[in-house]
């Protein structure tokens, strides 16, 4: 297969980006210890290199969603398939996403983990595709990039599960 990637944004843009966003949280955390929750599989690069400039007492768990079908309701659109096995009560918890597309996600994981009664709950998203949104949110408090809505590849992000390891993010081109 013979697979053309144009680059949305580089290996750079990215680790500025996340430097950046490291120093946002950093502050508005400070003195407390944060619980990142993030999401499998496509956060786990992101989360790893976010959590390099985050304190040393900063812990770290996963959470695996799955999304069916076209349905417009998040309760029967997404389904569990690993939970955070950390107990979250009165833990300041950060929830790391690799994208926000439709919301549907999100907003399903929001819900959810405010019924485990954690201090606070915020989202830090990597990416964001406003033009996708079909769910009402929250702002999401810590924003990496905005983009258009084409579908995306690398920096965790994958198609048929290959692509994931690329530094950047990209989109395939036919």
């Amino acid at each position: 297969m013979n697979t053309q990637i144009e680059t949305l944004l580089s290996a750079q843009q990215i680790a500025t980006r996340v430097a950046e966003l490291a120093a946002e949280i950093n502050k508005d955390y400070a003195g407390k210890d944060i619980l990142l929750v993030g999401t499998l599989k496509g956060a786990y690069i992101f989360l790893a290199d976010l959590s390099r400039y985050l304190p040393e007492r900063t812990q770290i768990d996963f959470l695996k969603v799955s999304s069916y079908g076209d349905s417009t309701s998040p309760e029967t659109a997404v389904q569990f398939d690993q939970h955070p096995t950390i107990d979250l009560k009165n833990k300041h918890v950060l929830l790391v996403e690799d994208i926000v597309d439709t919301g549907h996600t999100l907003a399903f994981l929001r819900k959810y983990l405010h019924t485990k009664n954690p201090a606070s709950l915020r989202v830090c998203a990597l990416l964001d595709k406003p033009s996708r949104r079909e769910a009402n949110l929250d702002p999401i408090e810590y924003l990496g990039f905005s983009i258009p809505d084409k579908f995306v590849i690398g920096y965790g992000l994958d198609y048929a599960q290959c692509y994931r390891n690329l530094p950047y993010i990209g989109v395939l081109q036919s």
